[in-house]
C-alpha cells in the first residue's frame, strides 16, 4: 500500500503551568496507521472474512490534537496539528516535525477536530493542508464543518455509509507506548476494521448515520472506533514514500501494493513506474531466485551464488558456474539495488531488470537460454498459477521473469545496523569504533594537520557509496580491463564499481577478483600497497609515494568502525516481510 505522507509542522506544550515554557526540540515523529481485519493488512472491496461478506469500499478519516504523556503523567500536547488519512489513496502516515526530549509512556489524538474548527471556514487552508476540502473530500459543504470519518461499503444485499461527525462524536484514543523522544520515531498503529464494526447488525442496526442527534448507531460506532486502535510497533526511524519516473501503472488486476520500508535518511528513491512492486510479485520474484530450474542443468539458482548469510554475496573468491565453469570474478552483494545506477563490476547492465536475465543466459553461470526457462516454468501449474496471481493474467514470459526477480530485489533494504542506531542516538560507539569514523571521513592532509583514511571520497553517504567506478590502485593483469571493456575508453582502464560498505564484515572475500580474504588486508592495501597507473583515482594519487602508512592502532580502529556496518537482521525473508507497512 504506498503511503503519502501528510507534511506538518507540530508545535508542543506541556499541560497545565508548563504551557508555554520553551522546550528542547527532538526529531521527527511519523504516525503510521495501519488498518487491519483478521490480523492481515485491510483489502479494499473483498471480503472481510469468510463468515462477513461485508466489503470496505472506503474509509478515511481526519486526526487532530496530537499528544504524548511523560513518564510522570503529564500530557505534552501539539499545537494546530491535523492529519488526513485514507486508505484508498494509501494515505496512512502523518508526520511532525518531532517531539521534545524525555521519556514517554503514552500517545493520544483525536479522530475529528474541535467544535471552533469544525465551524471555521474551510477555504482559508493552504492547498496541500489536511483540512483543504480538496485534499480530503470529508467537508459537508454548503451544510458546513467535517465528516470525522467515513466508512463505506457493500453487503451482499446493497451497501453502507457510516459518517461519523459533529460534536458530540468527536473521539478519543489514547494508547500506552514505551518509548523515548529526541530522535526519528515512527510509531505504527493498527485500526482493526472488525472491531469497528463488532456488534453492528446492518438489517437491524441500519445501512446509514450520518450523526444527527440522537442517533445510537453513530454513538456505538464512536465506541468502537475509540477502542479500535493498538500499538503495532516503534521504530527509531523514519521512512520515506518512494517515488516514480512517471506515472505508476495501475496494479495487476487482484494483487495488492506493498512498500519497502527505505528509510528517509537515505536519498530520495526512484521506483519503476513500469513494474509496481505488488506482494504477489515479490513473493514470484523470492521463489524464482532460489528456482534451480534457471540454470540449465537444475543445480544452480540465483540464490547459489548470492547467500542471504553472506549478505547476498558469495563467501568464495569466485563463484563456480552450474557446471563448474570457473568464475573470474567475486559475486557482488545484492541489497539497496534501488538506489544502484548500473550493475556488475564494470556497469555492463543499465538497469536491474536487464541484470537479472543476463547470469541465466551467461556460459560461464547458469548457461541456459531463456526460452528453455519459459518451457520448463510453463510445465508447472504451480508456478503458472503464481505469475497469473502477480501479473493478473495467464502467461509466463522473459520480461515478467525479470520483472517479478526486480521486485524481490527491490524489497532487499539494508538500513539498520549498529552505525545507524547510534546516528539516531539509540545505540552507542566504542571509542575504537568512533576514532575509526573519524579516520573514514577525514581528509589526508598533513600540510593542513589532518590526518584522515579518505575513506569518504569514494564511500561517503548513508548508502556509503559514491556509485562510481574508479581505480583503486590494484596491481592487474593485462586483460583485466574494468570498465574499459564496456566504454572502451582508455581513461576506464582498471576502474571497477565502489561497492557500498554496508555488510562489509560479511561480504568477504574483497575487490572485484576477491584477493583480499580479511578487512585488515584491505586496510593494509590503502595504507601502504596502492600501485600508481595513469587511471589511478585522484583522491588515492594524491598520497605520498610509500602510501599513508596506518598506524596499528589505526588499522584497528577502522577495522572495528567497518563492522558497525553490519546489519544483523538483514535477510531475504525479513527485508520482503517487514517492508509491507
Amino acid at each position: 500500500m504506498r503511503r503519502i505522507i501528510t507534511r506538518l509542522l507540530l508545535s508542543w506544550a506541556l499541560v497545565g503551568p508548563w504551557m508555554g515554557m520553551p522546550m528542547a526540540w527532538g526529531q521527527e515523529l511519523r504516525l503510521e496507521v495501519v488498518p487491519v481485519v483478521n490480523g492481515g493488512a485491510l483489502r479494499l472491496n473483498e471480503p472481510l472474512s469468510v463468515a462477513m461478506a461485508a466489503q470496505v469500499t472506503r474509509l478515511d478519516c481526519l486526526l487532530s490534537g496530537l499528544a504524548l504523556q511523560r513518564q510522570d503523567g503529564r500530557w505534552v500536547e501539539s499545537r494546530d496539528w491535523f492529519a488526513y488519512l485514507s486508505v484508498a489513496a494509501g494515505r496512512l502516515t502523518a508526520k511532525g516535525s518531532g517531539i521534545p526530549v524525555g521519556d514517554y509512556k503514552g500517545i493520544r489524538f483525536r479522530i475529528g477536530v474541535d467544535e471552533a474548527t469544525n465551524k471555521s471556514d474551510p477555504n482559508r487552508y493552504a492547498p496541500e493542508h489536511a483540512l483543504n476540502p480538496q485534499v480530503n473530500g470529508l467537508h459537508w459543504g454548503w451544510q458546513g464543518g467535517y465528516i470525522f470519518m467515513a466508512l463505506e461499503g457493500r453487503l451482499p444485499d446493497g451497501g453502507f455509509s457510516y459518517h461519523i461527525a459533529n460534536a458530540a462524536q468527536l473521539m478519543t484514543v489514547e494508547l500506552p507506548v514505551e518509548f523515548r523522544g529526541g530522535r526519528p520515531l515512527t510509531v505504527a498503529l493498527e485500526l482493526d476494521v472488525q472491531r469497528v464494526l463488532a456488534g453492528i447488525d446492518f438489517a437491524k442496526d441500519g445501512t446509514s448515520t450520518h450523526s444527527r442527534a440522537g442517533d445510537v448507531l453513530a454513538a456505538k460506532l464512536k465506541a468502537n472506533i475509540e477502542h479500535a486502535f493498538r500499538v503495532r510497533s516503534v521504530d527509531y526511524d523514519v521512512y520515506q514514500t518512494p517515488a516514480f519516473a512517471s506515472a505508476p501503472a495501475p496494479l495487476p488486476a487482484g494483487t495488492h501494493a506493498l512498500t519497502p520500508a527505505m528509510t528517509q535518511r537515505f536519498p530520495e528513491v526512484t521506483l519503476p513506474a513500469d513494474n509496481p512492486l505488488t506482494q504477489e510479485g515479490v513473493a514470484l520474484g523470492r521463489q524464482l531466485f532460489h528456482d534451480r530450474r534457471l540454470s540449465g542443468n537444475g543445480t544452480q539458482s540465483c540464490a547459489s551464488c548470492h547467500d542471504e548469510t553472506h549478505a547476498f554475496a558469495d563467501g568464495r573468491r569466485f563463484s563456480p558456474g552450474a557446471e563448474q565453469q570457473a568464475g573470474t570474478r567475486n559475486a557482488m552483494p545484492l541489497f539497496n539495488l534501488a538506489w544502484q545506477q548500473s550493475f556488475f563490476w564494470d556497469g555492463r547492465a543499465a538497469t536491474l531488470r536487464e541484470q537479472v536475465l543476463m547470469p541465466i543466459q551467461d556460459k560461464r553461470e547458469m548457461h541456459e537460454t531463456l526460452p528453455n526457462v519459459i518451457a520448463k516454468l510453463s510445465a508447472d501449474e504451480e508456478c503458472t498459477t503464481a505469475f497469473a496471481r502477480a501479473f493478473g493474467s495467464a502467461g509466463i514470459t522473459s520480461e515478467r521473469i525479470a520483472k517479478a526477480l526486480e521486485q524481490f530485489l527491490l524489497t532487499l533494504v539494508s538500513q539498520e545496523s549498529r552505525f545507524d542506531r547510534a546516528a539516531r542516538k539509540v545505540a552507542e560507539l566504542t571509542e575504537s569504533e568512533r576514532r575509526g569514523l573519524r579516520l573514514f571521513v577525514t581528509e589526508f592532509d598533513p600540510k593542513r594537520g589532518l590526518r584522515g583514511a579518505d575513506c569518504f571520497h569514494c564511500h561517503g553517504g548513508t548508502l556509503f557509496t559514491s556509485q562510481q567506478f574508479a581505480n583503486n590502485g590494484l596491481g592487474l593483469s593485462s586483460d583485466d580491463l574494468g570498465r574499459m571493456a564496456v566504454t572502451q575508453n582508455a581513461a576506464d582502464r582498471g576502474k571497477f564499481k565502489t561497492p557500498s560498505l554496508r555488510n562489509v564484515a560479511r561480504t568477504a572475500p574483497y575487490m572485484h577478483d576477491g584477493r583480499f580474504a580479511t578487512l585488515e588486508e584491505v586496510v593494509e592495501h590503502y595504507s601502504g600497497g596502492v600501485q600508481r597507473t595513469d587511471t589511478l583515482d585522484p583522491n588515492l594519487a594524491k598520497h605520498p609515494e610509500g602510501g599513508i602508512q596506518f598506524t596499528t592502532q589505526e588499522k584497528a580502529d577502522l577495522v572495528a568502525f567497518l563492522k558497525t556496518l553490519t546489519d544483523e537482521g538483514f535477510t531475504g525473508t525479513a527485508a520482503a516481510t517487514t517492508a509491507a507497512r
